[in-house]
């Protein structure tokens, strides 16, 4: 069919922030650095090889990375930087094919199936990409190919950092059945427990599962995962899909019990939401509170305002009073999250501008 026909590049920049941060700063290069948070309190927003060889991850708090590697030196977010660099790579794209998925500043889709050069073979186009990249940012960037989308996001991670990795439509079905179900695309953590207890351990093993008892087990998503593990993935690369929300939340070891837990834990998820809302150069209007009990029970409380939200401090204003109105539904916690939506997108080029506070709470 023709999906199969498709040639999907994706690219993934190394470290992305953090190989910025190295390539602005000589003093930095070859040693492990984080950047975003600090020792006491924060969240690493991307770790540089050196410190990931020591434990240190993106989304990982500041105190518990410096305690992975005592030498960490913890790097200011500039974003003003990344965009610009973000912006040179996606020009280079923009030579080979206008069928671009930016995923974020630092990630992207490419069909090139018919492209600007006429190159049939789209491992040449990735490798010229590359090699483009370099030459006009000094950054290193990994590439993924194949025939979806799916299978050529998984391949850019194989051969990290500065990896060209092609994976063909004949070795898909062996290359799927052999996968790790962590690798899977929508498979989180916590699917990723819930698949192993069920003894789903690699793509073979979830080929073993009716689409039915899929879909009864994971609801929606198992119709995926049943599909994915078959190598079907017909998602087109959409250049002007727009994102409705986005959310960040996180499943406690234990239950929380307190309430200065709970605007501590707040503090936590806004320093996460930051990340991704700069990330992905987004502006909202609504923010949301998730909260999940020890009886299973989710609940949700949102303010909205009359303008996008563009900083740190609105957002930490709304999340505090989004608690204290409602710490009913703050008590014994195992999840806590928080989503930005109704996005403004003429706000997303703005920087300046204050907002006021006026609440309308929506059940």
């Amino acid at each position: 069919c023709y999906f199969s026909m498709r040639k999907i590049i994706h690219i993934d920049m190394d470290a992305f922030y953090a190989s910025v941060e190295q390539r602005d700063n000589p003093d930095l290069r070859g040693k492990p650095i984080a950047v975003g948070g600090d020792e006491k309190r924060g969240v690493t927003t991307t770790a540089s090889y050196e410190a990931r060889f020591f434990g240190v991850r993106s989304a990982m708090p500041g105190w518990q990375a410096k305690k992975l590697c005592p030498d960490l030196i913890f790097v200011p977010i500039r974003f003003d930087a990344y965009r610009e660099a973000s912006a040179k790579i996606r020009a280079i794209f923009r030579r080979y094919t206008d069928l671009i998925e930016p995923l974020s500043l630092d990630e992207a889709y490419l069909d090139v199936t018919e492209n600007k050069i006429n190159e049939p073979i789209a491992t040449v186009i990735a490798q010229r990409i590359k090699d483009e990249i370099f030459a006009e940012t000094q950054l290193t960037a990994s590439a993924g190919i194949s025939y979806c989308k799916f299978l050529a996001k998984v391949a850019s991670d194989m051969n990290k950092p500065n990896g060209l990795t092609v994976i063909k439509p004949h070795e898909a079905v062996a290359f799927l059945e052999k996968l790790p179900v962590g690798k899977f695309y929508g498979v989180g953590k916590v699917t990723k427990a819930k698949m192993e207890s069920l003894g789903i351990h690699t793509g073979a093993d979830l080929k073993k599962w009716s689409k039915v008892d899929l879909m009864k087990t994971f609801g929606k998503s198992g119709g995926f995962y049943y599909n994915i593990v078959r190598g079907d993935d017909q998602r087109p690369v959409q250049p002007n899909q727009i994102r409705k929300s986005y959310a960040v939340e996180r499943t406690f070891d234990t239950n929380i019990t307190e309430m200065h837990e709970v605007y501590n834990f707040g503090e936590f998820l806004i320093d996460k939401l930051m990340v991704g809302i700069e990330k992905h150069n987004l502006r909202g209007r609504t923010l949301t509170l998730k909260t999940k009990n020890a009886d299973f029970i989710i609940r949700t409380r949102s303010v909205t305002l009359d303008h996008a939200m563009i900083n740190k401090d609105v957002l930490t204003s709304l999340f505090h009073k989004l608690i204290a109105d409602n710490e009913d539904i703050c008590q014994n916690l195992r999840l806590m999250g928080i989503t930005l939506s109704k996005f403004d997108h003429e706000a997303l080029s703005k920087k300046d501008g204050q907002l006021t506070l006026g609440f309308d709470e929506n059940q």
